[in-house]
């Protein structure tokens, strides 16, 4: 029992961590890059310039009525947050498959606080080169991919392993 609350706690400074640093990093980009124009580095692979993303992934539902976003975007988002914080505890999740946990729900935990209180997502990054771009993304972001990410390797990896079993 104490060792299932120490993996919790554990659990909780991560996430709070992660977004906490997602957090800074929007601020950072609120004091410096708001109303300048936009700075290249690298010769140009990397550009910081800050946007508002009142949608969600590239931009998806901007145009919705404010209505439809809160509904999807914000309460929506919350729910399935919830959610998947629950299975994740409830699953007592190791390894890779916790780290894949606490980066998804972190990055998407900051991103609805930024959602709630604000009404959009402070966004500040693009990478690319020459006309190959992603588009405009932040921290959080960056946690929901990583967490994405090593869930797909996991599961590949398992499925390698019961194949071989086979």
């Amino acid at each position: 029992m104490i060792r299932r609350f120490g993996v919790r706690l554990l659990v909780l400074f991560a996430v709070l961590g992660t977004a906490g640093c997602d957090q800074v990093t929007k601020q950072v980009a609120r004091s410096l890059l708001a109303g300048e124009p936009g700075r290249s580095y690298l010769a140009d692979t990397i550009r910081l310039e800050y946007a508002e993303n009142a949608g969600g992934f590239l931009s998806l539902g901007s145009t919705w009525s404010p209505m439809v976003r809160t509904a999807l975007l914000t309460i929506g988002t919350g729910a399935m947050l919830l959610i998947l914080a629950g299975l994740a505890l409830r699953s007592r999740l190791i390894g890779w498959s916790l780290l894949a946990a606490i980066l998804f729900i972190s990055g998407g935990a900051s991103n609805w606080l930024d959602r709630t209180t604000r009404g959009s997502v402070v966004d500040f990054m693009n990478l690319g080169i020459g006309p190959l771009r992603t588009g405009i993304f932040n921290a959080a972001d960056v946690s929901i991919l990583a967490g994405a990410a090593v869930f797909a390797l996991v599961e590949i990896r398992h499925e390698l392993a019961r194949q071989r079993r086979e």
